[in-house]
């Protein structure tokens, strides 16, 4: 079977979307199948994680201040990359045809994904990664008129995919096109269906890599607090940075990953004083992310109604480390081995309860009394076995 997947960035920068498509790419592979990807092309950094041939680059331009991300137009100059691309694939690769596409994307790379699967007539798979809604509200000014714009500049683009005008009249019209829809949760495939982007829903959580994790072993313990994340407003890092000089708790903190608010949460640390026990490590590799969550005391999860799936608690979970949970679909799902931060209407109320976690961290791991995650997640977060469950939906529709 020869997949060709879409992403709306490339799979080798930072994000849970971009994890998800180059392990599924490894035990795809490893399974005896082929696998394209066609995304953005990057700026100013190495393809790391990625074998060279594998990646149609499309032309796109970077976005600042860090270029790690790209935007694309989806025109007809990158309508004729892709095809040149998947060309390459099958007659110097040495691939058989495309049997179908899987799109991991919510914009440029949704709409080149449903066009080339129209011009080669094969079957769409869209697994939705992204709460638009949630996004949109979080990081544009007047999210209103933006959503109005995105289904508009959707319409457009791809012609008879419905009307509407919020975050979920986009992910509607793009799941009009797919033959099966995917999320990587059930908590976030229960609000697609309440929202009628498809009838059903398949959940196949995102995993860790199976490899990665026999390669670890046993990590020295840093006694730290861990986040990782993109440094913008809707991963609510200042916040915990709030609620963890409000806390008062001793424990140093680690945050992994960079974004266009590290300036302002450096900044914050400095002031109050907590540069000592604040460490920013920046962006590192897939693995010694890992490493790092292996070895806290516990990682934090700080967005709210915002994560598809949140993977890091699950990646935490595999490696031992129990979590600090915000997002009470998240802590759901987890069903156990986590702290859970109480709901508040306001956010100084969610930063005092999330410093009241805090608090209790440092107490149960005094104690040496952590909760321990759930079994169920141990098990059932490999990579291999959520591979194996992409594979049934992959067959269901050929």
């Amino acid at each position: 079977m020869h997949v060709v997947m879409f992403g709306d960035q490339h799979p080798a920068t930072s994000g849970g979307a971009q994890v998800a498509m180059r392990l599924q790419m490894k035990y795809l592979e490893r399974a005896g199948h082929a696998v394209t990807i066609v995304s953005p092309r990057r700026h100013g950094f190495n393809q790391q994680h990625m074998p060279g041939n594998v990646c149609v680059d499309v032309p796109a331009i970077g976005v600042p201040p860090d270029w790690e991300y790209s935007a694309v137009w989806p025109g007809k100059t990158v309508e004729r990359a892709v095809d040149r691309g998947v060309v390459r694939r099958t007659t110097h690769d040495g691939l058989p045809l495309p049997d179908l596409v899987h799109v991991q994307a919510d914009y440029w790379g949704a709409f080149l994904g449903y066009r080339f699967a129209e011009r080669a007539r094969i079957p769409v798979v869209h697994t939705m990664h992204n709460r638009v809604d949630a996004g949109i509200a979080a990081t544009a000014p007047f999210p209103r008129a933006v959503l109005a714009a995105i289904n508009l500049w959707r319409r457009i683009e791809l012609p008879g995919s419905g009307g509407g005008w919020d975050g979920w009249a986009h992910l509607r019209g793009l799941a009009s096109g797919a033959a099966a829809v995917t999320a990587p949760s059930s908590h976030f495939a229960r609000r697609l269906e309440e929202h009628g982007v498809a009838r059903s829903v398949h959940v196949v959580w995102n995993g860790i890599d199976d490899d990665q994790l026999a390669r670890l072993g046993g990590s020295a313990p840093s006694g730290a607090l861990v986040w990782v994340g993109r440094m913008s407003p809707e991963k609510r890092l200042m916040p915990f940075l709030e609620a963890y000089a409000e806390s008062g708790i001793r424990l140093p903190v680690e945050i992994i990953g960079s974004g266009f608010q590290r300036d302002e949460a450096e900044r914050f640390a400095r002031d109050c004083g907590l540069r000592d026990r604040v460490i920013f490590r920046g962006r590192m590799s897939y693995g010694d992310t890992l490493a790092r969550i292996a070895s806290a005391t516990a990682l934090v999860q700080t967005s709210i109604d915002f994560e598809a799936q949140g993977m890091t608690p699950f990646e935490a979970a595999q490696l031992g480390t129990p979590s600090v949970i915000s997002d009470p679909d998240i802590a759901d799902e987890m069903g156990g081995g986590i702290w859970r931060v109480e709901h508040a209407d306001s956010e100084r109320g969610r930063i005092a309860a999330l410093a009241h976690a805090l608090r209790a961290v440092e107490r149960d791991a005094a104690r040496g009394s952590v909760p321990e995650p759930t079994e169920k997640v141990r098990r059932e977060f490999l990579q291999s076995s959520r591979t194996a469950a992409m594979l049934e939906v992959y067959r269901s529709v050929l």
